[in-house]
């Protein structure tokens, strides 16, 4: 089995510590030895070892693999004739009453890094570049952002770990989501009973960033990560284990409120988070839609992906979602055209022909008669050139000349 540089040091220092310092059996070594091996040659904490369910012997034991594999899997009990671990289910005969014995084992931790891709879709605005600045600290700095739906704010997070080459862990929040989902717990594994770590542990001993998507639907079970938002690791109370947090661990949580329930009627399902845990997060992003500018700029990229050259349909749909988006701030509509929509307009209008009306019309198909039929008209009075459209020729055969909002 190879090693990296790091774990090779460890291997190394393990030896020399046994040599020169305390002789010690590494076939069953504590946290306390390996915290000794790791300060005796200024290294770090050896969470790979750990982690890597190959190396652990027993409850807070493990194998150091001096010979490249770990030195004992499992320690045999001759009085019984079965082995302690890593069964999960076995039968200990025992004199006159046979009792069946669970034993818990720990599945392995991810071994595979999620660093999101680059996107070229993608176009900085608005919080991207405080987002990343923090992540790129690798500082414990929990950050909120809030944002009405389809304004980029997962996806700036994603590419901003992008940029700064961080791993992520995304989580998405539901009014379900408790704390097996989310510390983790046990499963039924190959006719095993195997303790996995949740996405939060795993992130945790990884150092890596913690998104918690959609943070506002969740319920009062989201409170188990009180200790975790302090930096300070949390208590596995199921397996008796603390977990640390490493090195540039950190969370960004996003909601399309500020954790003070959803008044619009939009939302539903957002609620109020306890104001305790709001209060760990030192910062708020508040993210809004793009400027116009921008957001011609994203609709351009997403055409040139299309092979679609058509700049002037890119303007005239932009200035329609702002107008709409004015509007619906002003409380004359309830509801509005997001970026996401532009994009999947402009999906449409690739697949539909390039036909300007249908692609619109496809995509706001989801809103009521009414709202729907205002959108379209709108659009009609700011590119003319629709009208001939037979879907345009169909939302226009009751509406009227007058601006619908």
């Amino acid at each position: 089995m190879s090693f990296t540089s790091k774990q090779s040091a460890f291997i190394n220092a393990a030896v020399s510590y046994n040599e020169n310092v305390v002789a010690i059996d590494f076939n069953s070594v504590n946290k306390t030895d390996l915290t000794n091996i790791a300060n005796s040659a200024d290294l770090k904490f050896p969470h790979w070892l750990t982690r890597i369910s190959d190396y652990k012997v027993g409850r807070g034991l493990w194998s150091i693999p001096v010979n490249g594999a770990p030195a004992i899997k499992a320690v045999a009990d001759s009085s019984v004739g079965v082995e302690k671990a890593p069964d999960s289910i076995t039968d200990k005969p025992v004199p006159a009453v046979p009792v069946t014995v669970v034993e818990m084992t720990k599945g392995s931790t991810s071994t595979t890094e999620n660093i999101p891709a680059k996107d070229s879709l993608f176009v900085p605005f608005g919080n991207f570049s405080d987002v990343h600045s923090i992540l790129k600290s690798k500082m414990f700095y929990p950050i909120f952002v809030t944002g009405l739906s389809g304004n980029g704010k997962t996806f700036m997070i994603e590419q901003a770990c992008a940029k700064a080459k961080r791993e992520l862990f995304r989580v998405n929040i539901t009014i379900e989501t408790d704390e097996d989902d989310l510390l983790g717990g046990f499963r039924l594994f190959n006719g095993k009973t195997v303790w996995f770590d949740g996405p939060v542990v795993e992130a945790m001993k990884k150092g890596s960033v913690l998104l918690l998507d959609e943070i506002d639907l969740a319920s009062t079970k989201i409170m188990c990560l009180q200790p975790v938002l302090e930096g300070k690791g949390v208590f596995l109370k199921k397996i008796n284990e603390w977990v640390e947090c490493a090195d540039g661990f950190n969370i960004v949580a996003t909601a399309n409120t500020k954790g003070k329930g959803d008044d619009t009627g939009n939302f539903i399902g957002a609620g109020v988070l306890n104001e305790a845990f709001l209060e760990r997060f030192p910062i708020t992003c508040e993210q809004d839609y793009p400027t116009n500018a921008i957001e011609e700029k994203i609709l351009n990229k997403v055409f040139d992906k299309l092979n679609i050259a058509d700049s002037e349909f890119v303007k005239k749909l932009v200035n329609w979602a702002d107008v709409i988006r004015k509007t619906y701030l002003e409380g004359a509509i309830d509801e509005l055209i997001t970026t996401r929509r532009l994009v999947h307009i402009s999906n449409a209008y690739a697949i539909f022909n390039q036909d300007r009306m249908k692609s619109i019309q496809m995509c706001v198909n989801r809103f009521d008669e009414e709202t729907k039929s205002a959108m379209i008209d709108l659009y009609t009075k700011i590119d003319g050139e629709v009208l001939n459209s037979p879907a345009t020729t169909t939302s226009q055969e009751s509406g009227s000349d007058e601006c619908p909002f």
